[in-house]
């Protein structure tokens, strides 16, 4: 299957402002299942543009700008190739197969800043299993309990709210579900990761938070490793979510970040597109 991602975004100021380093992490993370064929990153004229690989092993384009502008744009033109993919192929390791189970010391030690809490999360609508049940059973069903009890609302600026903030809401966007299902995974002993990528748009089914770029949570399982759970639609991720980014905090996976000045009385004003469809 060939997809093909066009992304434009522009940030509009009410007078020339100086740019920090900005950094824009949106190129699918290639693999087995996911190549690509074309890329083209564009920004404004003159700026100076660097690929690496963060912390988490993200690839970024980190963007100098040299002078001062009213507006900062940005395009990117992807086509890649994606094979299908079943979210329940995989093997759990023995252990792993009823919740709750341990992790090995090792993974633990890895694993550790994906499992910090003070305190379980309690949810007023799921429960934790008071017995054994099966791991994949148990998540599934936490997963389709956000999905259920907390209603989408499409917010493409601001930061995300912490899990308290959703609970008590009662609503938000992709960002936000992705943050409560970590919260209250680590809470339940799973490490958890924050994602953000892309929801191709031609998958037949109702989809909420297509169109947009989009945010999930990502679960350590051994003998299967990090699994994609998509809390906003309510199943776990399959070839249709193309991962640009992987982290441990919002700020990690945000798709562009960066700042400006001096500050200004009115926020810059923000407009995004991005159409996702079959090569």
């Amino acid at each position: 299957m060939k997809i093909r991602i066009a992304y434009q975004t522009q940030f509009a100021y009410a007078e020339a402002v100086s740019f920090s380093l900005h950094l824009f992490r949106l190129f699918p993370k290639t693999g087995r299942h996911l190549t690509v064929q074309r890329l083209a990153f564009q920004t404004n004229a003159g700026a100076d543009v660097h690929y690496r690989h963060d912390l988490f092993d993200n690839e970024i384009a980190s963007v100098f700008y040299p002078g001062k502008s009213a507006l900062l744009a940005a395009s990117l033109l992807i086509e890649l190739e994606v094979e299908e993919r079943n979210p329940f192929g995989f093997i759990l390791a023995q252990y792993a197969l009823e919740f709750p189970f341990q992790y090995t010391p090792r993974e633990a030690e890895v694993l550790a800043p994906y499992l910090r809490r003070a305190a379980p999360l309690v949810l007023p609508f799921w429960k934790a299993p008071v017995g054994p049940q099966p791991t994949v059973e148990t998540l599934v069903d936490l997963n389709a309990a956000l999905h259920r009890n907390i209603a989408y609302a499409r917010r493409e600026e601001g930061e995300a709210y912490t899990a308290a903030e959703t609970l008590r809401h009662g609503r938000g966007a992709c960002r936000d579900y992705a943050v409560l299902l970590a919260e209250v995974a680590r809470g339940l002993g799973i490490a958890a990761r924050l994602a953000s990528g892309y929801l191709c748009e031609f998958e037949a089914g109702e989809k909420v938070a297509e169109g947009a770029l989009h945010a999930w949570t990502e679960l350590y399982l051994p003998g299967a490793g990090w699994i994609g759970f998509d809390p906003t639609n309510g199943y776990l991720c399959n070839h249709y979510h193309l991962t640009a980014a992987v982290g441990l905090t919002p700020a990690d996976i945000a798709p562009i970040a960066g700042t400006f000045a001096p500050p200004l009385p009115t926020p810059p004003c923000m407009t995004a597109s991005l159409h996702i469809s079959p090569a």
